[in-house]
């Protein structure tokens, strides 16, 4: 194991990646001060929109360069490609509680509730929800660009970087299309599960683990057969990834997921979950369930429906079931990793991310 490999802290990764962001943003926020107030306000919850999580994105892209060579003496540049990961994140996750109306993200306002709030607070004209939902859709597509710039910019050579960017904009089409899919799914009221297997895929599975993969081994000057090699580990590790967020979704602790109890169900989601409970439940099981998640989008949940909505599921099976595929896609994605082209070291890290990203509270 390299020296590189032994020193491997998830605490410490986090931190560093966390201080790239926080420089970045600054930077940033530096050039649009002569904007003013506002661009200081849509700054400061960008700041917001990056702190915290797990970092399993930048992580896998991390270690996707160490499957094909040793990290670089100096691995700011490394870091701040990463980092970039990080950023696409966080603009799907404000585009998505907007979409989802959701109110509340890592235990905090989501950004066009705060948005919103501001306006409200300050009584200015219109209406404060458009306005939460504009300034939304506008820090989405300022985290948005900033991914891309920082990869652009991280300071590694600029013809890997530029191979690497094939794969960055392809994962940011996934995600916008897979995030379209869901939408248009939801709209349907959509009920089976390969369509909401290829929500999960393209919505979030690709990006999760697959793609940062992609990125990472392509900074390092990978071919297509290494890249071939971690798709086959990745992407049934992140299917395995968005079973268990489905899971967190309805049944997660709230103090420990930041997210109220029921989430899902509350935005009325027809996840993978949700399709093997509708297939499994009786007739008419199958039509409260139906009748409630479709009601969310005119009336919300009560505390006492969802509890009775989440009993209902268990009753069905569905949690088993999905427990079930998650064990067999983490199953099939760790033997994947046994026969890919890396060293050990990189690989016990990479079996200790498929443990996070699968066995993970939150």
């Amino acid at each position: 194991m390299s020296s590189s490999e032994s020193a491997w802290g998830e605490d410490g990764f986090r931190a560093a990646v966390q201080d790239t962001l926080d420089a970045f943003v600054h930077e940033q926020g530096r050039r649009l001060q002569p904007l003013g107030e506002d661009a200081t306000r849509l700054v400061s919850e960008a700041s917001r929109s990056v702190a915290g999580g797990k970092r399993l994105r930048a992580a896998f892209c991390y270690w996707g360069f160490r499957t094909v060579r040793d990290f670089p003496a100096d691995q700011g540049p490394l870091l701040r490609a990463c980092a970039a990961l990080e950023l696409l994140h966080a603009s799907a996750l404000v585009h998505d509680d907007y979409l989802d109306a959701s109110d509340v993200r890592r235990g905090r306002p989501a950004s066009h509730r705060r948005f919103e709030a501001t306006h409200r607070d300050r009584g200015w004209a219109g209406d404060p929800m458009r306005y939460g939902a504009a300034g939304a859709i506008l820090l989405g597509d300022l985290l948005l660009s900033w991914s891309d710039q920082l990869l652009r910019t991280c300071g590694l050579d600029h013809g890997v970087v530029r191979e690497a960017l094939e794969f960055f904009d392809a994962t940011r089409a996934e995600v916008i299309g897979g995030q379209f899919l869901d939408v248009s799914s939801q709209a349907r009221g959509d009920t089976d599960v390969e369509t909401a297997m290829r929500v999960l895929r393209y919505k979030s599975a690709k990006y999760s683990v697959e793609r940062p993969l992609h990125v990472g081994a392509t900074l390092a000057g990978a071919g297509g057969e290494v890249r071939a090699a971690l798709s086959r580990f990745g992407l049934p590790l992140g299917e395995a990834f968005q079973l268990r967020d489905d899971l967190l979704g309805v049944f997660g602790d709230p103090e420990v997921t930041g997210k109220p109890a029921g989430d899902d169900l509350r935005e009325g989601k027809r996840t993978v979950l949700v399709a093997l409970a509708l297939g499994g439940a009786t007739a008419q099981d199958a039509k409260v369930l139906d009748a409630a998640l479709s009601r969310t989008r005119v009336e919300p949940l009560d505390g006492d429906e969802v509890t009775s909505l989440q009993q209902l599921l268990v009753d069905t099976g569905a949690p088993a079931a999905v427990e079930a595929m998650i064990e067999d896609l983490t199953s099939t994605s760790l033997a994947a990793l046994e026969s890919a082209p890396t060293t050990e070291g990189a690989r016990e890290v990479l079996r200790g991310l498929a443990r996070a990203a699968t066995q993970r509270v939150l």
